[in-house]
């Protein structure tokens, strides 16, 4: 019977880092370029696009009294945010805070947003001149219905009804609806069920299926809105919901996100519906509907926040409280 073989000697550290430099070789500049490039896309594109435009405004407002933008004292930063106390809001000072930080530290800058020039004259701004934020008003069922009253059986009449619907049922943020595809949509004799393959809350993509079951009425149920809408635009492939040209032909592309503020603004001109002028009318205000109808409806929060795909329960009870201010509130038990 032959000897066994020795078992072979282990490895040297030279021969270890030998081998680790050979499978990983030196990046070279494609390599580094598609990292910056990654890098980038780790933000939504509406907050890059903002965050340029405010770095744009600061690197501008730096060149008249000759400050540096890059790096940029404190003491320069509080200057700046103090010539916009009076003209911007609490969000938008916020927002250029961020965006100014963003700039330094990708390219290697320090940067202390706590620091006390910058803290003290954020903090005095906003207890001088700081207003409430106006929040996006809660279009509940009653309001829908007055909504869709103004969609005829037209092609845009059909689009507007499905998408006023779905996203409401949904809980969808508008940039969620316009980029539902037919092949996200699968129909069932009890409903559909949704992907949305990427969300606000799920930058890495690992999606997430709604199910949405009939309505109870034909003309307000979002699945036989959808289906209509679908079968009308010969939808059979890529984006659901896609612009109508003047000629009335169903084009290819998507709606643009901010095509969903322009019809809801535009049916709820034509059905004469305001809102408070503490709130504004915004396309989030069917997402702020669903959450404030569903518990009025008695539905729990965790099967409100599984919907509507919060993380935060914090967020979420924001709506609630809201919804509560008159349902629930402790006047009721003063006997007045």
């Amino acid at each position: 019977m032959a000897a066994e073989s020795p078992p072979p000697d282990p490895p040297t550290r030279h021969e270890l880092v030998a081998g680790t430099a050979a499978a990983c070789p030196a990046p070279g500049p494609d390599a580094l370029a598609a990292s910056r490039s990654y890098a980038r896309q780790a933000l939504a594109a509406a907050t890059r696009r903002a965050y340029r435009a405010d770095w744009a405004h600061f690197i501008a407002w730096c060149r008249a009294p000759r400050w540096p933008a890059l790096p940029a004292a404190p003491e320069a930063v509080a200057a700046y945010l103090a010539t916009l106390a009076t003209t911007h809001g609490r969000s938008t000072l916020q927002r250029r805070l961020v965006a100014i930080g963003q700039a330094h530290k990708l390219a290697g800058h320090p940067w202390t947003p706590g620091h006390p020039a910058i803290r003290a004259t954020l903090r005095g701004i906003l207890r001088q001149h700081g207003t409430p934020s106006r929040q996006a008003a809660a279009l509940t069922t009653a309001e829908i219905r007055r909504l869709l009253a103004t969609c005829d059986h037209g092609l845009a009449g059909l689009r507007d009804r499905a998408l006023l619907l779905l996203g409401y049922a949904g809980a969808l943020r508008r940039a969620e609806l316009v980029a539902i595809a037919r092949e996200h949509i699968s129909f069932t004799p009890a409903g559909l069920r949704l992907l949305i393959p990427r969300g606000k809350g799920d930058p890495e993509g690992q999606g997430v299926e709604l199910g949405i079951p009939k309505g109870e009425r034909r003309d307000t149920c979002p699945v036989r809105s959808l289906e209509t809408w679908l079968a009308a635009s010969d939808c059979h492939y890529g984006p659901v919901f896609r612009k109508i040209d003047v000629w009335g032909t169903v084009e290819p592309r998507a709606l643009h996100p901010d095509a969903v503020r322009q019809i809801l603004r535009k049916r709820a001109a034509a059905a004469g519906l305001t809102v408070a002028t503490t709130e504004r009318l915004s396309p989030h205000g069917l997402r702020a509907g669903f959450v404030t109808e569903a518990y009025r409806a008695g539905a729990r929060d965790e099967a409100i926040m599984g919907h509507t795909r919060h993380r935060d329960l914090k967020t979420m009870r924001g709506y609630v409280r809201r919804a509560k201010l008159l349902n629930d509130s402790p006047v009721k038990l003063l006997g007045l």
